[in-house]
């Protein structure tokens, strides 16, 4: 009982540490094609900041940052938020690796 789990625990360690490097290779990206400035050249080296404006600031990248909503929602902290500020828009970004079986419960999560 205790192999399995520890099993358990082990899978889910690793799946997180997988949503955590997808959305950081996602953030350098992002970084890339609106003009940031970035120290790395590879993204496994990237250490994402939380808040990157590109050099003429018409877009902010917000790093795990938390919405303020209108009403109190549990999942209010996306991976990776996008704001151009010329069209005043923004873009939420949300990771997740879901099972076949909970891809309609995790877009509904998510949603």
């Amino acid at each position: 009982m205790y192999q399995t789990l520890i099993i358990i625990i082990i899978i889910i360690i690793i799946i997180i540490i997988i949503i955590i490097i997808m959305s950081a290779q996602i953030h350098f990206n992002m970084c890339k094609e609106i003009g940031v400035q970035l120290n790395k050249k590879h993204w496994y080296e990237h250490v994402p900041n939380s808040v990157v404006t590109n050099q003429g600031g018409k877009v902010t990248l917000l790093w795990n940052q938390q919405v303020q909503t209108d009403r109190t929602i549990p999942y209010n902290k996306p991976d990776i938020i996008i704001r151009d500020n010329e069209k005043r828009t923004c873009m939420l970004i949300d990771v997740a690796i879901p099972g076949d079986s909970n891809v309609i419960k995790k877009e509904a999560e998510k949603i």
